[in-house]
C-alpha cells in the first residue's frame, strides 16, 4: 500500500511513534497512514525483531532458489561448450538430449544465461536479415533429389600452401559427402572427387552449381565436359542465375560454418587442413544437431541413393519419338548431307532431334535443350536466342 508523503521509511517511523503514544486505536492509526491492519502489524513485528533496520525494504528474491541447475549439469554443459565453441544453447541441448535422454536438462534460455555468466557467450548486435530464398530448392523433397556442389573459395595455409576446397552436400538432408582440397579447380580433379562420392553414395537426380568452370562454360547451353558426364549418368545439371548465390543459399551458409570450424585461422599445412576437413565432415554428419532438421543430425535423415554408379556410361533414352544423331570429333552432326555444328564438347555423344512443327526441331542432349534446328535453311539457333516462331 502507498504511503502518503515523505519517504517510506520516514512514514513507517511516524506510524510507530503514533502507535507508541497510544492516543487512538490501532485501526484509526492504520487509516490515518492509509495502510491495512496486516501491513501495520508486519512493520510492528519487523521493528520488534530488527529495530530501525527492519523498516527498510528487503529483497524479495528467495534465499535458496527452488530449482537451480545442479552443478553436474552446469559442468557437463560447459565442458561440451569448450569442445564446440561455436555451438549455441539449442545445439548443446539437442546433443545432450540425444545421448543422455533421461536427464532433465534445463531450458535453452538457462543454458544461454550460464554461458554468459561464465564468459563463454557475448550478445551480438542486432542486424537486418535477408529473407531466405526457398523456391529454387523447393523440389528437393527427399535425399538425393538435389546435390549442391561448389568451391568454398581458396585461402593460404600458414605455410603458404594454397587450399581450394570442393564441397558437396545433399540439399534435403544437408549431408556432407565431401570436403576436399583439389590440386586444381578443373574438370578432371572435380570429376575424381565426384566419382568417389557417386561410388559411395549412389547417383543424385540433379546437381546444383554456379555458372563457373568446371561446372559450366560459355559454350552451347552452358555445357562443360563435367556436365556432359553428369548427363550421361542420368543427372540433370542445375545452375543458379548469374550473381544470385542465394539460389544455392543452403550450401553458401554451410560454407560459413565450414570456415568458422576449420579455417579460422587456417591450419599450418595443406595436410593438416585436410585432416581438419575430415574431422569436421564426421562431426557435421553424425554429431552436430541441425536446427532445420528439428535438431537431428544429417546422418539420421540421409539415405544412400538407390541408383548405383554404373560400371559403364549408359546410353541416353528419350521417352518420345526423336531422330538421333552422333556428334563427330569436330562437333558436327549430319542432316541431309549438311554438317550442323553444335560443340566439340559433345564429341562421340548422341543428340536427339524432336519435331515441334513442320521443318522445325528441338535439339536435345538428355534433358538439356541445346537449341532449335530449322531444316529448310539447315541452321541451328542456340537456346540463348530462340527463333521467332518460338517467341
Amino acid at each position: 500500500m502507498p504511503w502518503k508523503e515523505a519517504t517510506a521509511v520516514d512514514e513507517r517511523k511516524a506510524f510507530l511513534l503514533a502507535y507508541q503514544r497510544g492516543e487512538v486505536s490501532f485501526s484509526a492509526i492504520c487509516r490515518a497512514f492509509n495502510i491495512s491492519r496486516p501491513t501495520g502489524y508486519k512493520w510492528l513485528d519487523r521493528f520488534a525483531r530488527e529495530g530501525e533496520a527492519g523498516l527498510c525494504e528487503q529483497s524479495r528474491a528467495p534465499l535458496h532458489p527452488a530449482r537451480g541447475t545442479p552443478r553436474f549439469m552446469q559442468d557437463r554443459i560447459l565442458e561440451l561448450r569448450q569442445t564446440h565453441p561455436s555451438w549455441g544453447p539449442k545445439k548443446l541441448l539437442a546433443w545432450l538430449h540425444q545421448r543422455e535422454p533421461r536427464v532433465a536438462w534445463p531450458a535453452a534460455s538457462t543454458v544461454g544465461e550460464l554461458l554468459r555468466r561464465e564468459g563463454l557467450a557475448h550478445p551480438r548486435p542486432p542486424r537486418r536479415r535477408t529473407p531466405a530464398w526457398l523456391e529454387p530448392l523447393a523440389h528437393a523433397q527427399n535425399p538425393n533429389d538435389v546435390w549442391c556442389a561448389d568451391f568454398k573459395g581458396w585461402f593460404l595455409c600458414q605455410n603458404g600452401e594454397r587450399c581450394d576446397p570442393l564441397t558437396i552436400t545433399d540439399a534435403y538432408s544437408r549431408y556432407l559427402f565431401g570436403c576436399c582440397s583439389v590440386p586444381k579447380t578443373d574438370g578432371p580433379n572435380v570429376r575424381r572427387v565426384m566419382e568417389a562420392a557417386f561410388r559411395t553414395y549412389g547417383l543424385p537426380l540433379a546437381i546444383r552449381t554456379d555458372n563457373g568452370p568446371p561446372f559450366a562454360s560459355q559454350g552451347l547451353a552452358g555445357l562443360s565436359r563435367l556436365s556432359v558426364w553428369w548427363i550421361r549418368l542420368g543427372i540433370t545439371p542445375e545452375r543458379i542465375d548469374p550473381g544470385c548465390p542465394q539460389q544455392n543459399g543452403r550450401h553458401e551458409r554451410f560454407h560459413l560454418t565450414l570456415k568458422n570450424e576449420t579455417a579460422a585461422p587456417p591450419r599450418i599445412s595443406l595436410r593438416a587442413q585436410q585432416q581438419a576437413f575430415a574431422r569436421f565432415q564426421h562431426e557435421y554428419n553424425f554429431e552436430r544437431p541441425h536446427e532445420a532438421l528439428s535438431q537431428q543430425t544429417p546422418a539420421v535423415i540421409y539415405r544412400p541413393s538407390p541408383r548405383p554408379f554404373p560400371p559403364q556410361l549408359p546410353e541416353l533414352v528419350y521417352p518420345f519419338q526423336v531422330w538421333q544423331r552422333s556428334i563427330s570429333a569436330a562437333g558436327h552432326f549430319s542432316w541431309n548431307r549438311h554438317q550442323i555444328y553444335l560443340s566439340v564438347l559433345l564429341e562421340g555423344q548422341s543428340v536427339a532431334l524432336r519435331p515441334i512443327e513442320d521443318g522445325l526441331f528441338e535439339v536435345l542432349f538428355g534433358p538439356v535443350l541445346l537449341g532449335w534446328f530449322e531444316e529448310r535453311s539447315a541452321s541451328l539457333t542456340p537456346v540463348q536466342s530462340p527463333p521467332r516462331s518460338m517467341r
